[in-house]
């Protein structure tokens, strides 16, 4: 079966911790709304590590199994590494249609406009992410009306 999830970056973390206390007063467990920044004081995993592209390449491989292109990827990768935050809400459809519609009202950025604009980041290429294939029709982001932000997956 098949996860519905919305997804949004943010600016400003007052925001985003506002929206998703909005989203678990709306019906969301608070085991389905994820907030995620950047981890300050990253340790390194090896003498080979390196954290904070560790962090992004990790990222980059969940966001890409869940249907975004590499460019959004980055694009969501960049946003947090300056400070940005993602807010993943994940539900029935309505629910995931719920948080789209809030996670746009409270200012999700355009990724379009930043998946364009950045250069790709060490680790950050096709190849780096290498997702497992799903054969699943209904597996990708699903563009939404209304041009907001955030964009909604199906993995």
């Amino acid at each position: 079966m098949s996860k519905k999830t919305a997804v949004g970056l943010f600016t400003n973390s007052k925001v985003a911790d506002q929206m998703a206390r909005e989203l678990e007063a709306g019906g969301f467990a608070h085991n389905q709304v994820r907030v995620l920044r950047e981890p300050l004081g990253m340790q390194l995993a090896d003498a080979s590590s390196t954290p904070h592209a560790d962090f992004k390449v990790a990222l980059g491989r969940d966001l890409v199994a869940m249907g975004a292109t590499i460019a959004e990827a980055n694009a969501y990768a960049s946003g947090i590494g300056s400070g940005g935050v993602l807010v993943f809400a994940t539900g029935t459809d309505e629910q995931a249609d719920q948080a789209l519609a809030t996670m746009n009202r409270h200012g999700a950025a355009q990724v379009e406009e930043l998946a364009g604009t950045e250069p790709a980041e060490i680790g950050m290429t096709a190849g780096a992410f290498a997702p497992a294939p799903d054969n699943s029709s209904q597996t990708g982001r699903i563009r939404q009306p209304g041009g907001g932000g955030a964009r909604v997956f199906v993995w």
